[in-house]
């Protein structure tokens, strides 16, 4: 599911994720949006390698596949993409919590004890300042709106947050998309996503560079 081609030593790799469908969402709104990255011409603007992938909606794949996505792709940036049948926006989200998964996954199960990571923090921030990435989205020619949220819902897409967290909270982020048509189009999203993209990679270069001048 999603590109699985090889990526180059040189390219720096933007991992972006969708979810499959579930419940009401027979087309998962997030999965479609990211299906048009590649589209959009990201690798030559940004200078990546891009690979998209798929998620089921279920705990354990995410439990045991996102460490081996991390792992296998060194990623300079992931972003995960989920659809929130009440945002109405391009909605960032700024932190994900360990506890409280009680709804079931499409295969009926929880996770054990309703915890993402066992003896970890019950909520973990994400360093990408997404204010600031809200304001580049609204302050564009984007028809996409965006807005800031401190709550991900407790379900797969918090989950999925909070696990890449886990590995690294200096360059991962969560993006809820509105369903389709209410009122954007698979398009549109996408847009405004390739926009919130380029700013967070941006936010993680530069530190990643302070960081190295620091070293020095």
């Amino acid at each position: 599911m999603g590109s699985n081609k090889e990526v180059p030593a040189c390219k720096e790799t933007v991992l972006v994720t969708g979810f499959g469908p579930f419940g009401v969402h027979k087309i998962n709104a997030s999965m479609e949006t990211v299906k048009l990255l590649p589209s959009l011409d990201l690798e030559r603007e940004l200078g990546i390698q891009l690979v998209t992938k798929e998620i089921p909606v279920e705990y354990g794949y995410v439990k045991t596949q996102i460490p081996q996505l991390w792992e296998l792709y060194k990623p300079k940036l992931v972003v995960h993409v989920g659809v929130s049948g009440m945002a109405q926006e391009l909605t960032l989200e700024t932190q994900a919590f360990n506890k409280g998964y009680g709804s079931l996954d499409i295969q009926g199960c929880v996770p054990e004890g309703g915890v993402c990571v066992e003896g970890c923090p019950d909520r973990l921030e994400s360093a990408i300042d997404m204010r600031k990435i809200c304001q580049n989205v609204n302050d564009s020619s984007c028809d996409v709106v965006s807005c800031i949220s401190t709550d991900p819902g407790r379900y797969l897409c918090d989950f999925v947050f909070y696990s890449s967290l886990h590995v690294d909270r200096t360059r991962v982020a969560f993006v809820h998309v509105p369903v389709l048509d209410k009122p954007y189009s698979a398009l549109q999203l996408a847009q405004g996503l390739k926009l919130a993209i380029a700013g967070m990679l941006a936010q993680v270069r530069e530190k990643d560079s302070n960081f190295k001048k620091a070293e020095i």
